[in-house]
């Protein structure tokens, strides 16, 4: 029943013209190109999570295709927050044990270089429990202990955002 309500309020949200805009910079991917000019907030929620949840937006990026282009300026933090909100689960599977193609993901968009891969993955196992410090972490809980995890090491220490 709540999913008719919610797809029901989906609607009406996406039929009224100028219902409550969003940041118009969800970023690129098929997420972006699918829902291009829809400036609601529900689309721009629908662009954002088609985004994540299919993971294009890196090899669109290194590849000026899906709609990316290499000259775009993006923010990190963002694509941070959104990319670990819709993979948190992969990435707990991921660092708990030391590799995975989420936590590659994560890797790239944290701009850590190859030469540090290894240290990056074998941080995240090692650190698991500190990162992930309980089972109702958010992202953006797991993100700020990643950090803190990262300042304490010495390679590691100039990946850090804040």
């Amino acid at each position: 029943m709540r999913a008719i309500g919610f797809g029901l309020a989906l609607a009406v949200a996406m039929a009224l013209p100028g219902a409550a805009r969003a940041d118009e910079n969800i970023g690129c991917g098929w997420g972006s190109m699918l829902w291009e000019g829809k400036d609601t907030l529900p689309y721009q929620v629908l662009g954002a999570s088609t985004n994540g949840i299919l993971m294009n937006n890196s090899f669109g990026m290194s590849s000026n295709t899906n709609g990316c282009q290499g000259n775009q300026v993006i923010k990190v933090e963002h694509r941070l927050n959104m990319f670990a909100g819709a993979n948190l689960d992969r990435l707990a599977r991921d660092m708990a044990v030391g590799e995975g193609e989420a936590l590659t993901t994560l890797a790239d968009l944290m701009g850590i270089e190859e030469a540090d891969r290894a240290s990056f993955y074998r941080l995240t196992q090692t650190r698991f429990g500190k990162i992930f410090s309980s089972d109702e972490v958010t992202a953006g809980e797991m993100l700020a202990n990643l950090d803190v995890a990262m300042a304490g090491d010495a390679k590691l220490a100039r990946y850090v955002q804040s």
